[in-house]
């Protein structure tokens, strides 16, 4: 299959293989919406025992707090073993996170795979944007870059569409089915062009990059391999800090994506069903979230067709927009619930079209573009590590944002905690407008003179 696909095609061929691991971590992510509530109830649960709000609340938000761990082990192999053994590794251990969920007796068990499928979602996230970043030419680049985040909301819908018609059981042996295809499609795809020019292994480079479609990149990555060879890791930590570009590239993207992730967006997943009990909604919480998936895709599918030619800044600065709009919105409408204004009678409708519009806004320019960016900005030497740092202060932010949502919500009120979120966006647009350089149409190294 290898050898009769190349060029433009076989990119995108191994794009798609590589999507099933954003789709296999908006599974997991999503996986405690419609989970929470068969915990909640003995006859669902797997364990003879009801958990506690808090136990309940460290399942859903494990998804971040396990990815943390999993880029710090990447970055030093993807270098010396390769990109391709780290992917393969990481859907290794999103197997072993399923089945430990499948087999679950105890809460042990639950929280272990609970963590190990968020270790393989932080291990396949950095090397996803690295590995795609260096096949992909400049000039598709940014689409394959951006439809990891519409692949992240396939993952969503698929179990908030499974979820509540099958067992605890079923929801798990779901997801290891999808690790299993994973791992099998990732032994088929080619290792990384820049790993062979770190290796020096000029033979295999000039046959990726054939196959690829860019032949005449071939000495440029060569030169590019040896600039990193003769750095050692202490160098390249220096690299990330104290050269000029790498620096405002850390700044940007480590801004940007702690800002992505204080949208709230994760929190809702987690939350949804509180929230729509809490708004009085008559839809149930799991088609609600099927219908605001539906949305998100939307969203997520329309802004590779634009990227290129919009470009990344406009965008994002537009999709920052709405999501602040959206969450303020939606906090006044929680605040008015709370004063007892009648007005809230005959929207008991807004909460759900708020949502829906704040998941078009979110997954059109700010669940995508700063995941782009990541990928974009940083010199090869530095480029895993960087990713590292961006996507580690990301996830722990937001591990914070999630288990806190759920006290807010029954401490000082819905309001509150969504009026942050207003903020938090409105800060992304306008960190956006001062911040964010355009990298439509530039090569890396153009970016990097850019900085």
């Amino acid at each position: 299959m290898f050898l009769r696909i190349t060029g433009i095609k076989l990119q995108v061929a191994i794009s798609i293989c590589l999507y099933l691991g954003p789709i296999i971590s908006g599974y997991g992510g999503s996986w405690s919406g419609p989970v929470i509530p068969k915990l909640r109830d003995l006859e669902q649960s797997p364990f003879q025992y009801l958990l506690t709000e808090t136990q309940l609340a460290l399942v859903g938000s494990f998804a971040y707090l396990g990815a943390i761990p999993g880029p710090y082990i990447t970055t030093w192999l993807s270098n010396s073993k390769g990109r391709k053994p780290c992917l393969i590794a990481g859907a290794v251990v999103s197997v072993l996170g399923y089945l430990f969920l499948a087999l679950s007796t105890n809460l042990a068990m639950l929280y272990i795979g609970r963590f190990l499928t968020s270790v393989s979602f932080g291990t396949n996230s950095i090397v996803n944007f690295v590995y795609i970043g260096e096949i992909a030419s400049p000039k598709i680049r940014g689409v394959l870059l951006s439809i990891i985040g519409a692949m992240f909301t396939v993952g969503s819908i698929l179990v908030f569409s499974t979820g509540p018609y099958v067992s605890y059981y079923g929801t798990s042996y779901i997801g290891l089915a999808l690790c299993l295809l994973h791992v099998i499609c990732l032994l088929w795809i080619p290792e990384s062009p820049i790993f062979y020019a770190i290796q020096g292994n000029e033979k295999e480079l000039t046959k990726v990059l054939e196959d690829l479609g860019r032949s005449q990149d071939a000495e440029r990555l060569l030169n590019m391999g040896k600039e990193i060879t003769n750095t050692n890791t202490k160098t390249e930590w220096k690299e990330l800090f104290y050269v000029k570009s790498n620096r405002k590239a850390l700044f940007i993207a480590v801004i940007i994506n702690v800002l992505q992730h204080g949208s709230g967006v994760m929190a809702v997943i987690f939350f949804s069903a509180a929230i729509f009990d809490m708004a009085g909604s008559s839809l149930k919480s799991h088609l609600a979230m099927i219908l605001i998936g539906c949305c998100q895709l939307l969203g997520s599918t329309i802004t590779p067709f634009f990227i290129e030619s919009t470009g990344r800044k406009r965008i994002l600065i537009t999709s920052s927009a709405i999501c602040s709009l959206s969450m303020f919105i939606l906090g006044l409408y929680f605040y008015l619930d709370l004063i007892g204004n009648p007005v809230v009678d005959n929207i008991k409708w807004l909460p759900l079209v708020v949502l829906i519009l704040f998941y078009i806004g979110y997954d059109f320019g700010l669940g995508i573009i700063p995941n782009a960016i990541m990928g974009e900005m940083f010199t090869p030497s530095v480029r895993s590590k960087g990713s590292t740092v961006t996507m580690t202060s990301s996830w722990l932010f937001g591990f914070l944002i999630s288990t806190a949502f759920g006290a807010l919500l029954e401490v000082v009120g819905g309001h509150v905690a969504f009026w942050f979120f207003s903020f938090t966006c409105a800060c992304a647009a306008i960190f956006t407008v001062f911040f964010v350089p355009e990298t439509k149409g530039k090569t890396l190294l153009e970016i990097q003179e850019g900085l």
